[in-house]
């Protein structure tokens, strides 16, 4: 493999939005290029996207419409408009991070310049919910759409050089789906750097808790539904009729935000749950800070970076035992599983971290094995295969030739 590469991002999400998929791409790109590596970006994007990287000329912004039904997401109804500003055949390896029209788009490039590519899966934009969330209200139409995820799946990601599973849970999947018989394991990385336990967060949790000694729980992330946030606020009700000293934050923003904000004052929980909304980069590290432990009900999760990060931050996870939250979080070590859906079963092992914060020790040892420098040396051991195995595929064409 070449000492230095040139290696192309294709995406459909990116800044202002603040997914796994985003941090995962920033984090690679930064640790790539301090290797001599030379990373370009081609993203949807509306107006303040291009504000949020005007100083970077590796990020080709698309112009895009706001995505109706998530907001925080644009469009990209013609990405071949970046063509025109990026030298398309200069790439080495094409990375297409989503598979949708951005993504599309990064593919056909690597098709017609025969260049070897990689495909991320991030989402599971194959699931019923997730479909219904952000995709058609329709119940025919989202039918007919789930019909086709899958070998849409198969299609998209079996055109790839290779494929990249961001855990074991996921890859799995993706072989029982067929999707694809060449898939790598290269988890999202963290930045251990940024998110440590010595950033100071009791000022902030001062202000959250109302300085009255509470735990802090905290929910980090997307507000939709497919989250299960529910799951987390009816175990805080648990908690709160047995009159222990929780508080529940909310931190993110999304689509079920109003939603979940209704159950809150139904359920009389205004003085357990706050929701903060949007939280900054900046601002990041010292939520995970003022937090006792973060608290990840989803059942979606491929990987789950905001875990990760709270891992580095060295606070426990209580987490759905289901996908990679399964494999990630190991009981009594760096947090605790409880069934998925389960309230009674979250509220229980809330309650279970909160009376045992000291014993949670191998937190910060988990999140160093998934650091951005040891998973872009997965990464760039993918890159060397699909280079390898593209030109295989070359040379067996050649020979069949002649």
């Amino acid at each position: 493999m070449k000492s230095r590469l040139n290696i192309f991002f294709y995406t459909d999400t990116f800044l202002p939005a603040v997914d796994g998929a985003v941090t995962s791409m920033l984090g690679f790109k930064d640790e790539l290029e301090s290797r001599g590596h030379n990373v370009v970006i081609v993203a949807s994007g509306n107006r303040k996207t291009k504000e949020l990287v005007k100083d970077d000329k590796n990020i080709i912004v698309v112009p895009s419409v706001k995505f109706k039904r998530y907001p925080q997401y644009n469009f990209a109804l013609m990405p071949f408009m970046a063509a025109s500003k990026i030298g398309v055949y200069d790439a080495d390896i094409v990375h297409m991070q989503t598979p949708f029209t951005v993504g599309t788009y990064g593919l056909l490039v690597a098709k017609m310049g025969k260049i070897p590519s990689v495909g991320s899966f991030h989402t599971l934009f194959t699931k019923n919910n997730v479909i219904k969330e952000y995709g058609v209200s329709n119940p025919i139409a989202r039918r007919l759409f789930l019909k086709y995820a899958w070998p849409y799946a198969r299609f998209f990601y079996g055109s790839c050089t290779r494929v990249i599973a961001p855990s074991a849970s996921i890859k799995n999947l993706l072989v029982k789906q067929k999707v694809s018989n060449s898939i790598d394991i290269v988890p999202n990385g963290v930045n251990i750097k940024r998110f440590r336990p010595s950033v100071k967060g009791s000022a902030l949790k001062h202000i959250l808790t109302g300085n009255d000694e509470s735990a802090l729980v905290l929910y980090m992330g997307r507000v939709s539904k497919e989250k299960n946030i529910g799951t987390m606020l009816a175990a805080a009700k648990i908690l709160a009729k047995k009159k222990k000293k929780v508080k529940f934050v909310i931190a993110g923003t999304g689509p079920a935000m109003d939603h979940y904000i209704r159950y809150v004052h139904r359920n009389a929980l205004e003085k357990t749950v706050k929701f903060v909304g949007f939280v900054s980069e900046k601002e990041l590290p010292k939520y995970y800070a003022a937090a006792d432990l973060l608290c990840m009900p989803s059942t979606f999760e491929t990987q789950g970076i905001v875990s990760l990060e709270a891992m580095a931050s060295g606070k426990p996870v209580v987490g759905a035992d289901y996908l990679a939250l399964k494999d990630l979080i190991i009981n009594g070590k760096n947090g605790e599983k409880f069934k998925p859906l389960d309230y009674r079963d979250c509220a229980m092992k809330i309650e279970k971290v909160i009376n045992n914060l000291s014993s949670y020790k191998e937190c910060v040892k988990t999140a160093r094995e998934y650091s951005i420098a040891k998973v872009t040396d997965g990464l760039l051991k993918t890159y060397s295969t699909a280079i390898e195995d593209s030109a295989k595929r070359k040379n067996n064409r050649l020979k069949a030739v002649f």
